[in-house]
């Protein structure tokens, strides 16, 4: 069987075989990376998840804090009021 011209240039080389070892290496190199980016990923949702509990939290804390307030007859705003 004769090959032909575009067909002989198509045939892996020595040196494209070295790089090919390289490229699995590269690949696992990057499936680490990935790793390691899921990783954050999977991190950063617990923050978000966090933070958004923290914020319901404050919510409630801040409405309570002004039935209270309300309640009392106390205008936060007016410091003057405030007696030493």
């Amino acid at each position: 069987m004769t090959l032909t011209p575009e067909q002989f240039n198509k045939l892996a080389t020595k040196e494209d075989l070295k790089n090919y070892a390289t490229r699995d290496e590269t690949n696992e190199k990057f499936d680490q990376v990935l790793t390691a980016v899921d990783a954050v990923m999977h991190k950063l949702g617990i923050i978000e998840h966090a933070f958004v509990s923290n914020q319901a939290a404050h919510d409630r804390f801040e409405q309570r804090i002004s039935n209270i307030e309300q309640h009392l007859g106390i205008n936060p705003y007016n410091f003057s009021a405030v007696k030493n």
